[in-house]
């Protein structure tokens, strides 16, 4: 699943260096998709990298059967999610990914604990996906603002919102069947 992310992030990254034609309509999808988006294109841009190099990064650290660990980049801001096997594993996990270029913040949500089951995994793509199908339906929440991630259930809500919109978000995710808890970590455009 995580390979899907990178290899979606990387094709999105190569449309911006390439002319291919494929990569071009792609290239306008993310252009169309970045006009209604609140941040810059270039932080669009820059989201994208820092995922890559932290994905990078962490991979060289890191040996697949001791970790897993995911990074979300929202405004320069890195969420990191997964299991790690130790307090210092997890600490170095950090270290790794705040030093990258444009990277402002690191909210660290990686836990102490054997890698979660493929089931896990599935059930966490149900929940985003059923937490985004609601927040759609909903017209209190700008859905297409609103990142979300689930990691063991947990729901982590990242995007430039307002106090009003940040809060339905989280109200909507927290009902939403299967969520044991939303951590908010927006930053307010009002």
């Amino acid at each position: 699943m995580k390979n899907i992310l990178v290899l979606s992030v990387l094709g999105v990254a190569l449309s911006q260096l390439t002319g291919c034609a494929a990569l071009v309509v792609g290239g306008a999808a993310t252009g169309a998709a970045v006009s209604v988006d609140r941040r810059t294109a270039s932080t669009v841009i820059a989201d994208q990298e820092i995922e890559l190099r932290a994905f990078k990064r962490l991979r060289e650290a890191f040996p697949s059967d001791t970790a897993d660990i995911s990074t979300t980049s929202f405004n320069r801001q890195v969420l990191l999610t997964g299991q790690v096997p130790d307090a210092a594993a997890r600490d170095k996990a950090e270290a790794i990914v705040r030093p990258i270029p444009d990277v402002r913040t690191v909210f660290n949500e990686t836990v102490i604990s054997p890698k979660i089951s493929l089931t896990t995994e599935g059930t966490d793509a149900t929940i985003t996906a059923q937490v985004k199908a609601r927040m759609i339906q909903d017209n209190r929440v700008p859905s297409i603002h609103v990142k979300v991630v689930t990691e063991m259930s947990v729901v982590y809500l990242m995007g430039l919102v307002t106090h009003a919109e940040a809060n339905a978000a989280a109200e909507v995710a927290s009902l939403t069947n299967g969520v044991t808890r939303v951590v908010k970590l927006f930053e307010y455009i009002d």
